[in-house]
């Protein structure tokens, strides 16, 4: 089961080569040879818009200031206060931020006047005096900082780079998805993950919270959802669940790095923890037994019941005043159990009630065989053997208006088996290497749809065989970085070659930081 329109501007990569350590000895590519180490600005991940390499760097080290400008706000001067967190953590400087923009030392200048840099883009120039970031807004300051992260060397002080780094995305959604509902896991293991992802420029955070294996999140007004449909997971564990108040941590967490969540509440089908919770959701009356298996499509909501669509109202209701962003993700594939018509019927009022607690609906392409509402953004999880009725289905929708956002399995599931060495993983769209996750276009992908009605891309991780951290890091990295790179960089500079070295000079960098990865065969790791 489960892509701003930029130009690109011309890619520069001139300047000095920095030496990369070795991280994973002589074997670390293919007949032990060493891949030569890139310039500065040919390391950048995403790929930028334009990037020039020109005189004297800057030299970052014990008495760089980061300056927010006076009057530049409070929200830049979080972007400030965050940044030097970031920076600090690889070299151990004190940082001070302070106002005023006079002196040496990193600048974050906003400039709402700089209408080309568009809700996310930004300018980062690098002379001998400093680091001046610019950004129409505080969200492109923050996507410069992360820039400026990967020039800034990854362990302790040295020099930036002289040059400048013109940027914006491609796309306006760039996300991953968590599924906490098949393996549960805690809050402060999705906020280490939320941290990854937003120094890649990945600025969605989807969660599915619902399944037929657990329920995790609390809901006031249907409590034996979190308490009962919550005390299970895959292979019979104890499960678990979000309170509120961990909730919307966890958005706030995600907001101070420009990243919105989106939340998932699966319906009709994926229902059995709700159904095993409460009787009356059942056409026969009867609570289910709660699940731990891995099956998919037997459950159904009782779509004939009005308390069904009381449920659908409250539930929604309360996870819609508990999220700020836009969206609101219904589910909506999968409902094997549920009669076409009666599959129809449901997600019309499931429609409705989004949009009455004013968010907008996304939902899986299956959605697309139904009514989706006007402006419904659909998810397209499907792969190149799948059904050709569900893809024209996915295509008429493009064309009728609605926003695409592009997730096909055999290149974007972060559960899907590496090879067969892989020991986590699923099969079932195929193995998706390195090399295949990244070499697709989400312009063109989907044939007969529209560039213009792509939204974004979205990297889901599902949890069947996933429950610790490391293999939940093992799956998704290094894939995640190169849909990250899918969803911002200019469709010219996607090229394998490149970017493969490009993704090895991240090795150290995704060392420093703990982060298990999968070492592929066909990455020169530096």
């Amino acid at each position: 089961m489960r892509v701003l329109r930029r130009t690109l501007g011309t890619l520069l990569v001139l300047g000095a080569a920095v030496s990369c350590t070795a991280a994973h000895g002589d074997d670390a590519k293919p007949g032990g040879r060493r891949p030569a180490a890139l310039a500065p600005y040919d390391r950048l991940l995403p790929a930028p818009a334009s990037a020039r390499a020109e005189g004297a760097g800057y030299a970052f080290g014990a008495g760089t200031v980061i300056r927010t400008g006076a009057g530049s706000g409070e929200e830049v001067r979080q972007v400030g206060e965050l940044l030097a967190e970031q920076l600090r953590g690889s070299s151990g400087l004190p940082l001070p931020v302070v106002d005023g923009q006079e002196g040496d030392g990193i600048r974050l200048l906003l400039d709402e006047g700089a209408q080309e840099l568009g809700a996310e883009g930004y300018r980062l120039r690098t002379t001998a005096s400093g680091v001046t970031l610019t950004a129409r807004t505080p969200a492109g300051l923050f996507r410069g900082g992360q820039t400026l992260r990967q020039l800034v060397p990854v362990r302790g002080t040295g020099d930036v780079p002289g040059g400048t780094v013109t940027d914006a995305p491609r796309f306006a959604y760039r996300g991953a998805m968590v599924d906490v509902a098949r393996h549960f896991f805690p809050v402060e293991q999705v906020k280490r993950y939320v941290d990854q992802l937003a120094q890649y420029k990945i600025n969605t955070l989807h969660v599915h919270l619902t399944d037929d294996q657990g329920w995790r999140i609390a809901i006031d007004s249907w409590p034996r959802l979190a308490e009962y449909g919550g005390a299970g997971e895959v292979g019979g564990g104890p499960g678990g669940h979000w309170t509120k108040e961990e909730y919307r941590d966890l958005v706030e967490y995600a907001a101070r790095r420009y990243v919105d969540v989106v939340p998932e509440i699966d319906m009709p089908g994926h229902t059995n923890a709700a159904q095993a919770s409460y009787a009356e959701l059942n056409c026969d009356g009867k609570a289910r037994e709660r699940y731990t298996g891995v099956k998919v499509g037997f459950s159904s909501l009782c779509v004939g019941s009005e308390r069904t669509y009381e449920f659908v109202d409250q539930v929604l209701g309360e996870i819609a005043e508990l999220t700020p962003g836009k969206y609101l993700h219904i589910g909506g594939d999968e409902a094997h159990a549920t009669p076409a018509d009666d599959y129809a019927d449901f997600m019309d009022r499931a429609q409705a009630v989004v949009a009455r607690h004013g968010k907008t609906v996304v939902a899986w392409h299956q959605l697309a065989q139904g009514r989706p509402a006007p402006g419904a953004v659909i998810q397209y999880w499907g792969h190149d053997r799948g059904p050709a009725a569900e893809k024209a289905a996915v295509v008429a929708a493009a064309k009728a208006g609605h926003p695409l956002i592009l997730s096909p399995a055999d290149r974007a599931y972060l559960d899907m088996k590496y090879d067969t060495t892989t020991k986590p993983g699923l099969t079932w769209a195929g193995y998706v290497p390195v090399e295949r996750s990244y070499s697709w276009d989400p312009g063109n992908h989907l044939a007969g749809a529209p560039e213009s009605a792509v939204l974004g891309v979205e990297a889901p991780l599902w949890t069947e065989t996933i429950s610790e951290r490391g293999d939940w890091e093992l799956m998704a990295f290094p894939r995640v970085l190169g849909l990250a790179e899918l969803g911002w960089s200019p469709a010219g500079a996607l090229d394998w070659t490149s970017y493969r070295e490009r993704l090895a000079a991240q090795g150290p960098r995704l060392d420093a930081q703990e982060i298990n990865y999968h070492r592929a065969p066909d990455v020169p790791w530096s």
